[in-house]
């Protein structure tokens, strides 16, 4: 039975000895200011940005044919006959599930959209992100931008940020935006 025991205790001061041995390098990175200073989001943005005028330009000419068709109605009803009364009402509801349908449908292909353009950018940075990582000898990286970590010590984790900048590209002074200017505010 003491074998047994002195067997374990040596066992146990083994992994002990060899957990500590273990270095972890721990990093932190805030991947949203990385991705913000990425040139391919600029062009998604942009792309995005052409999109959504295109639907908000088709939505406009919708709503402008609606208050056309309502305005006609709430000034002629009265001289209308039932025929053609309920013929505009029909056309007035058409047009509102009509521009109830292209407003849920607009929202959708906005998110599809966004995905198409925004994913390979993300991607892009998460692969660049994992490759420094790797080269470093990172145990854990920590993405600061995904929520609040509790606490973590500076002195012992590394910024990523300016390695990933480099692996990317990106000039090193380069920083992301941190509040857009106010219209008519001086910037």
């Amino acid at each position: 039975m003491k074998k047994i025991a002195t067997l374990f205790s040596i066992a146990f001061a083994f992994v002990a000895m060899s957990a500590s041995a273990q270095q972890y390098k721990f990093a932190q990175i805030n991947s949203q200011e990385l991705v913000m200073l990425m040139s391919e989001m600029d062009s998604a943005r942009v792309k995005l940005q052409a999109y959504q005028m295109e639907l908000t330009e088709t939505m406009e000419a919708m709503q402008t044919e609606y208050n056309t068709l309502l305005n006609e109605y709430q000034q002629k009803q009265a001289t209308w006959g039932q025929a053609k009364r309920e013929s505009k009402e029909q056309q007035i509801q058409d047009i509102v599930r009509r521009l109830e349908e292209f407003n849920v449908s607009a929202q959708n292909e906005m998110q599809q959209m966004q995905q198409v353009y925004m994913g390979p950018v993300y991607q892009k940075a998460q692969e660049a992100i994992t490759k420094v990582a790797k080269e470093n000898g990172f145990t854990y990286v920590f993405d600061i931008s995904a929520g609040p970590l509790l606490y973590f010590d500076e002195a012992v984790t590394t910024n990523l940020l300016p390695l990933a900048k480099a692996e990317l590209g990106i000039p090193a002074e380069k920083v992301a935006p941190t509040q857009l200017p106010v219209e008519g505010q001086a910037e």
